[in-house]
């Protein structure tokens, strides 16, 4: 039985994203939105999965990201739909801070 290879993608700094806040990171064919909620990170696809709203450019209320362009919602944390129009829930990733101190995904 062969083990999956995990890769890991260093994104950010964490200074770089303000709690409570998101930036949009583009990185080796990713557009992905990296999330501080109150010193842990998470990682999700930047484009909504409704239209061409960026969630990094969304609001933020405590574990959901509203999309700026239709208004639906999503967890931050899970990808799933918490308010429509959205259907689909967005991808998330696995997030680690790195052993240089970067926010990192694994995939």
């Amino acid at each position: 039985m062969s083990e999956a290879v995990c890769r890991r993608l260093a994104l950010c700094k964490p200074d770089e994203v303000e709690p409570g806040q998101a930036i949009k990171v583009e990185k080796e064919g990713f557009e992905l939105a990296v999330f501080n909620l109150g010193g842990e990170f998470h990682v999700t696809d930047d484009a909504c999965t409704h239209g061409p709203g960026s969630l990094s450019e969304g609001c933020i209320e405590g574990d959901e990201v509203e999309c700026d362009f239709h208004n639906g919602r999503f967890n931050i944390k899970t990808g799933e739909v918490t308010a429509p129009p959205c259907m689909a829930p967005v991808k998330t990733y696995r997030t680690v801070i790195d052993s240089d101190g970067f926010v990192s995904i694994e995939f």
